[in-house]
């Protein structure tokens, strides 16, 4: 009986973890399987959490190094220890997959180590080094998360051709290092590394950074991270990369003109997207679909083609999100529980933790025009917000769609301080069909970086009372 449950998710990532914490919740038998040895998947362990150690502490260096004089903190001879930050970046995540651990004990979760196999659709093997080991499901969810994808020909050695793990472990500050793909990632990255010393270059094929977000929020964060020290060759796409002596050489064509260019440098980050993680689960044998991009095919609840076999996560469509992901796990546990599991994919968040941070929520402007929506838009900068402006952080606006017609919020875009947490505001408001008339007439705390979202809202019909 150890041996069977009424629920086996594969993989401990948000997704997976998340899931099985809820399903032993409303009182399923449960286990998680993981193979890396650690619980918290590609994010607690080599994404989102360590680099928002290091955009923190390389963000504090910057700011040391930089501003604090002009506020009357005068450091002297502040100096970079980068393996004593990457020392405190290592602990957090320790002390985080650890947590993960004791929330499995406590909600009764058993925790199986190693690589996971579906053998039949109610068997999984489990391989633990030499130990072979057979466990019985009724209902069986891949959470198995993404990998970093490559170009043709680039071969990432993690030495000096790097994906995002191997830019989160570098053992000095490299002289220059070129960012391929201008998405999320690379340019956290990129400021991460540009804050501590780094010569960064950013070559994007489009023509534009953060591909799908709101063009002008993408126009002005270009115009930010510029002014910041990075240089950006848009438009452009890479033909090859190689090492020579210690050395990388990118080699890149203009799409326009088909002008070729060259340059050489200490680091490449390859960072173009990311693809399903699926490798070895035995899916296609056992007769569970992808679509041609490799994502494991599901329907509204999350069923894969057999029935009793679910995914969730980045193995399906959708955006690559660890919160993404814990919702989609939620919703699969409440529904095997015979509960009515939900996820609302039109108000899912998205963040960029740069600084100055940009936030997300909704439809675009390019979105709304294409699906023939009309709306109104309302902007309030942070050069007009009186906390922003005491503490000298007035980069970037607010900016709310509300559809002409009903005045609902469609979408809600934020480059500027703490948007991150501020986002979350817009995205409750929008999952209770908020208006914009709403956020208008709501209180905001005086004075917040908040107020910025109000004033947007008052906006939309043209009555900002502070700009």
């Amino acid at each position: 009986m150890e041996d069977k449950f009424d629920l086996i998710v594969i993989g401990g990532g948000p997704g997976g973890y998340v899931c099985a914490i809820r399903g032993a919740q409303l009182g399923l038998k449960t286990a998680c399987v993981e193979s890396r040895g650690t619980l918290g998947g590609t994010c607690l362990n080599v994404g989102c959490i360590p680099s928002k150690s290091l955009l923190n502490s390389s963000d504090l260096y910057h700011k040391a190094t930089n501003q604090f004089n002009n506020i009357g903190i005068e450091t002297n001879n502040v100096k970079l220890n980068l393996s004593k930050m990457m020392s405190n970046k290592s602990k957090s995540v320790q002390v985080l997959t650890k947590g993960v651990e004791f929330l499995f004990k406590k909600n009764k979760v058993t925790y199986i180590k190693g690589k996971a196999v579906i053998f039949s659709k109610n068997n999984i093997v489990v391989h633990n080094n030499d130990v072979r080991k057979t466990f019985e499901a009724k209902n069986i969810v891949v959470a198995t998360g993404s990998t970093p994808t490559s170009l043709p020909g680039v071969n990432i050695d993690e030495k000096n051709i790097i994906s995002s793990t191997g830019a989160l472990s570098l053992e000095k500050v490299p002289k220059d290092i070129v960012i391929i793909g201008g998405g999320y990632i690379g340019l956290e990255m990129g400021s991460v590394w540009k804050r501590l010393g780094s010569e960064v270059t950013v070559v994007e094929f489009l023509d534009h950074i953060t591909p799908g977000m709101d063009k002008e929020i993408s126009r002005e964060f270009q115009k930010i991270l510029s002014k910041q020290g990075i240089k950006f060759k848009l438009n452009n796409k890479v033909t090859s990369v190689k090492s020579l002596n210690g050395k990388s050489i990118v080699e890149f064509i203009s799409n326009k003109d088909k002008k070729k260019e060259k340059i050489e440098c200490e680091k490449v980050l390859v960072s173009v997207g990311r693809k399903p993680y699926t490798e070895g689960l035995n899916l296609s044998k056992i007769g569970v679909k992808k679509d041609p991009k490799g994502r494991v095919e599901v329907n509204s609840n999350f069923q894969t083609s057999v029935s009793n076999i679910y995914a969730i996560g980045d193995v399906i469509k959708g955006p690559m999100l660890a919160h993404k992901a814990e919702e989609e796990g939620i919703a699969v546990a409440e529904i095997l529980a015979g509960k009515s599991g939900h996820v609302n994919y039109d108000v899912i968040p998205g963040v960029i933790y740069t600084s100055p941070e940009v936030a997300t929520v909704g439809k675009t402007e390019e979105q709304l025009r294409e699906l023939k929506i009309d709306y109104k838009v309302g902007k309030f900068p942070f050069i007009a917000n009186s906390r922003a402006k005491v503490n000298n952080e007035t980069e970037g606006f607010v900016k709310i769609l509300a559809d002409s017609n009903t005045d609902k919020v469609l979408g809600v875009h934020i480059i500027g301080p703490h948007s991150g947490d501020m986002i979350a505001e817009m995205a409750i408001a929008m999952e209770f069909g908020a208006s914009s008339e709403d956020i208008a007439r709501t209180c905001h705390a005086h004075p917040t970086h908040t107020e910025a979202i109000k004033e947007a809202a008052l906006a939309v019909e043209k009555r900002p009372i502070h700009f």
